[in-house]
């Protein structure tokens, strides 16, 4: 089981059951993160702190959305910084709509 299991805020994330007996599973949302040199897309977060973050280039998070088994998730290379997860949490209210975020 994956020991990042949190929002990008810190929040502990829930599991969910899979419907078949004796199976569980948990399924976070997860954000593609890409090359800072690729075409920009709506709401893309730069990010600053790129150690922090385990990422050898610059970067920046892409909301391409989608969910994925942690048991499927081989490791952690790092983590946001408080200003990366600020914007980035900003931009996610952003695109869900939070009129609070905008």
């Amino acid at each position: 089981m994956n020991a990042a299991s949190k929002d990008v805020q810190g929040r502990n994330l829930a599991s969910r059951e899979t419907g078949i007996p004796g199976l569980q599973a948990r399924e976070d949302v997860k954000a593609m993160i890409t090359s800072e040199a690729n075409a920009p897309w709506p709401l893309d977060q730069t990010l600053g702190n790129l150690v922090a973050a385990g990422l050898p280039a610059p970067s920046k998070v892409r909301f391409k959305l989608f969910t994925l088994d942690d048991r499927l998730v081989r490791g952690r290379l790092g983590r946001l910084d408080d200003g990366d997860g600020q914007a980035v949490a900003h931009a996610l209210g952003r695109l869900l709509g939070n009129s609070r975020q905008s």
